[in-house]
């Protein structure tokens, strides 16, 4: 094979290589945050990453402060007190809390911070989940939900952080 047919099927190779990579990381979901009225208070975009699910908050109309933020085990998300999201998602049956030494759940997240005007912007990592098929799953059967609470967490009281009511939900869904 010549010296340019050698480059092109290496540059080729290349490319499809590339691109798989990128179609098993660009995996998409979505989810349109609630207050307890039923409210659209925001969005949350989350994507498949290499080490798990990037997510994306921008939400208002919020107590200003540090609030819990987690991502629950129901994809559902039923005012006022949206206890129908359940628990933590916790699929590797770990400890809560960021700060546990034994590992966290796939759902704990850092505290969220909102600001004196009600808004609040976060982009964190949800290690071990994702967006394919299987264990970690967000988009599992009965689906999951971001959950955002009245107080901070503290990142490591078991089962849940003792981050108080519920104040905004948003269930789960596939992205495009």
């Amino acid at each position: 094979m010549g010296r340019w047919k050698t480059c092109a099927v290496i540059s080729a190779l290349c490319l499809v290589a590339s691109t798989a990579q990128a179609m098993s990381h660009g995996r998409k979901a979505r989810a349109d945050i609630l207050d307890p009225t039923g409210k659209s208070i925001g969005t949350a975009t989350l994507t498949e990453q290499k080490d798990g699910v990037k997510v994306k908050l921008k939400v208002s109309g919020l107590t200003p402060g540090k609030h819990g933020f987690h991502i629950h085990e129901n994809g559902a998300c039923t005012p006022p007190d949206f206890k129908s999201a359940g628990g933590h998602f916790n699929p590797f049956k770990k400890h809560h809390g960021i700060e546990n030494p034994a590992g966290k759940h796939a759902g704990d997240l850092p505290n969220l911070e909102v600001k004196e005007d009600g808004t609040a912007q976060a982009t964190v990592i949800s290690t071990g989940a994702t967006l394919k098929k299987g264990t970690g799953s967000l988009l599992k059967p009965g689906g999951t939900a971001i959950v955002i609470h009245a107080d901070p967490d503290d990142n490591k009281s078991d089962p849940a952080g003792n981050a108080g009511e519920r104040v905004a939900c948003g269930v789960i869904v596939k992205g495009k």
